[in-house]
């Protein structure tokens, strides 16, 4: 029985205009971690137009089938096949993987806060020192949105009663400074979105 390969439109709008921030970020990385790879879509562009990146894929147990299927039906060869990773689990995968960047897509607002909170204090388990990561998604600044759309949004996902919502910046940079990344970049980006970027320094 053949798998079935994802796909995302939303990827398919917004890989190029991600792939230009991280290629100004990225040019002296050769080891990522995604994590929430989804429809693997980013790995595969990110990976094809920057081959001096090997590209570990990761999502939780129920997405692998769709990720491996994406990987198989491709040519690139610098991806790797996903590992399981729950935020929240204690062991990311391979802890003696270290990383020398983590990249992650629209995953934060569709955690509740205790997976966001997960997320960062799971860094320091899968990064070398002086690592970059890089996130994209909508957020919130000063409380307020961005863009109506956005308000809009934000009301789909709290109504999924699952502690989903759009994060404010400003959390969200608390997070990652707790665990020792300085902001570098905060990148604009279309449909009412930011790349955010931060180097670790401890």
């Amino acid at each position: 029985m053949s798998l079935t390969i994802p796909f995302s439109a939303a990827c398919e709008r917004n890989k190029d205009p991600i792939l230009e921030v991280l290629r100004s970020h990225f040019e002296r990385i050769t080891e990522v971690l995604e994590v929430g790879s989804g429809t693997a879509q980013h790995a595969l562009h990110f990976a094809a137009e920057c081959p001096n990146l090997r590209w570990q894929t990761s999502d939780q147990l129920q997405h692998l089938e769709g990720i491996c299927a994406q990987l198989k039906n491709s040519d690139v060869t610098n991806v790797l096949p996903p590992i399981c990773l729950d935020v929240e689990q204690s062991d990311w995968g391979n802890r003696e993987q270290r990383y020398q960047a983590i990249y992650s897509a629209n995953t934060l607002h569709i955690m509740n806060r205790g997976q966001v909170k997960a997320f960062f204090a799971g860094l320091p388990n899968v990064i070398q020192p002086d690592s970059l990561l890089m996130i994209y998604g909508p957020f919130k600044y000063g409380t307020a949105f961005t863009s109506a759309s956005n308000a809009s949004f934000d009301q789909t996902l709290r109504a999924r009663g699952v502690g989903s919502a759009i994060r404010d910046f400003e959390w969200i940079n608390h997070l990652a400074l707790t665990e020792g990344f300085e902001l570098q970049a905060d990148h604009p980006m279309p449909a009412n979105n930011q790349c955010l970027v931060w180097r670790r320094r401890i």
